[in-house]
């Protein structure tokens, strides 16, 4: 019986990937609360030229998966990309409060999500060979929950220090370096990985055909679910501004990334304990019906009460959507290619993400914020209509 309960305890490397997603999360969301307000009032930058910063930025950090996933396949370990992910982001934080242009803003933010990218399939891929398989939703869950525990207290520190230093955006983004330093040196401390025989053949290329024939159908539906939900999942950065829009003043306008982040928090781990016991798909499907609610009262609001209404059903459609596509795409896939399916659902996201903020800039420059999230609201029904179609 002891041995039967020890198989179904959240081992201590999840818990320790855990924290760290919780301190660099705190840094980079006290950085993103903040950012889109600094491009467009201080250094004078358009909707348009916001999101094709973030979504260059989110892309490249989505496709640079496939290269990391793959390289941690082949060498048979994972935390040396994790500390170089982790690491790298770290470096990037004292370039925000630097920045005097946008362009220096996208370069921080590029190499950033690099450092992402490097992290983020190796990482899923050390959280799924080590979670014991009855909980591997639950391990999803509680990773992805601590991460947005950081989230919330990311943009809840950002309203104390604006109001502290006055609204001094560049003083405040350098507090972000102290969270990012501590998660790299958890991880160093924290983390280990079970050890796997290294593979003898030459470096396989990501995408090899005979590699990518190995995938099941199931996992490709994963893929194509996922890519169109990106394309509703435009970046947050314009949650940030719709705030503004409706009249938040400028200390206060983070609070709608700490509502988000919130619901996100209090939603994911018991989404991913429930997919272990439930149909994952089940659980996908109501994230996509959140999110088109959540649209849908963004695009309408009039008032600051309605527009933290929509982040509110922003932050849950995540909680039940994100692990649970994590763990569905690690439940289709061979164990000794689990990075590279990982990193070959990010590289379609990434492509996904890209268009996504594009698109969601333009039409916000051009037709408006309402336009925004109802084109977002109109790609998770497409989602959705997937989802039922394609489900057996």
């Amino acid at each position: 019986m002891s041995g039967s309960n020890a198989d179904h305890a959240i081992p201590r490397t999840v818990w320790a990937l855990g924290f760290v997603s919780l301190f660099m999360d705190l840094s980079s969301e006290l950085v993103h609360s903040l950012l889109p307000l600094f491009l467009v009032g201080t250094l004078g930058a358009s909707a348009l030229t916001v999101g094709l910063i973030e979504g260059v930025a989110e892309a490249t950090a989505l496709i640079m998966k496939v290269f990391s996933g793959a390289i941690s396949d082949f060498i048979g370990r994972r935390k040396g990309l994790i500390l170089l992910g982790y690491g790298l982001a770290a470096l990037t934080k004292p370039l925000f409060p630097l920045a005097a242009s946008a362009e220096m803003v996208f370069t921080a933010r590029f190499l950033d999500r690099i450092g992402k990218g490097i992290r983020g399939a190796p990482r899923d891929a050390l959280v799924a060979e080590v979670a014991p398989p009855a909980i591997r939703g639950a391990c999803f869950g509680l990773r992805q929950s601590m991460d947005t525990v950081g989230a919330v207290l990311g943009p809840a520190v950002a309203i104390g220090l604006m109001i502290l230093f006055h609204d001094n955006i560049p003083r405040v983004l350098w507090f972000a370096v102290i969270p990012a330093l501590l998660a790299v040196g958890l991880i160093v401390v924290g983390v280990g990985e079970p050890v796997r025989e290294v593979a003898r053949h030459g470096f396989r290329s990501p995408i090899h055909l005979r590699a990518l024939q190995r995938f099941s159908g199931a996992y490709w539906w994963v893929v194509a679910v996922g890519a169109i939900f990106t394309l509703a999942r435009f970046s947050e950065a314009f949650l940030v501004l719709r705030a503004q829009q409706a009249g938040f003043a400028i200390a206060w306008v983070p609070l709608v990334m700490v509502v988000m982040s919130l619901f996100y928090a209090l939603s994911a781990y018991p989404a991913g304990k429930w997919s272990d016991g439930i149909s994952r798909s089940v659980l996908l499907a109501t994230g996509l019906v959140l999110l088109i609610l959540a649209d849908l009262v963004l695009a309408r609001a009039g008032s600051e009460a309605e527009v933290l209404l929509g982040v509110a059903l922003w932050g849950l459609h995540m909680g039940c959507s994100q692990g649970i596509l994590a763990a569905m795409v690690a439940d289709t896939t061979p164990g000794e290619l689990k990075g590279t399916a990982f990193g070959v659902f990010n590289l379609i996201s990434g492509v996904s993400m890209l268009l996504a903020s594009g698109i969601a800039g333009w039409l916000w420059q051009v037709h408006g914020a309402a336009m925004t999230f109802y084109s977002g609201a109109v790609f998770a029904t497409a989602a959705l209509g997937l989802m039922l179609v394609g489900r057996r």
